[in-house]
C-alpha cells in the first residue's frame, strides 16, 4: 500500500520542486539512478517514448518519486514513534 502524501509533504516538496526546477530535476537524475538506477532508466525511457516533452515527463516522474519518499518517511517516523 502507498503512503498518505499530506498537503504538508506536497507544500514542502512543491517548495523545494519550483525554486529552481531545472537544477532540482539534474539533481533528481542523479539521485535515482544512485538510489534506485531501475526507476530511473524507466523514467528515462518513458520519458523518450511519448511524443509529449520528455522533460516534462521526467519532471512529473521525479515530484512523484520524491512525494512517496517522503510521505513513506513519515510514515516510518510515526509507526516507530515511541513516547
Amino acid at each position: 500500500m502507498l503512503p498518505v502524501i499530506s498537503e504538508d509533504i506536497a507544500t514542502t516538496a512543491f517548495n523545494e520542486i519550483f525554486e529552481d526546477m531545472p537544477a532540482w530535476r539534474k539533481k533528481m537524475i542523479h539521485y535515482i539512478k544512485d538510489e534506485n538506477p531501475e526507476v530511473n532508466t524507466a523514467i528515462i525511457e518513458a520519458a523518450n517514448k511519448t511524443k509529449l516533452d520528455p522533460k516534462a515527463v521526467a519532471l512529473g516522474a521525479y515530484m512523484t518519486y520524491l512525494l512517496l519518499e517522503l510521505a513513506q518517511k513519515e510514515n516510518d517516523a510515526l509507526m516507530n514513534y515511541t513516547e
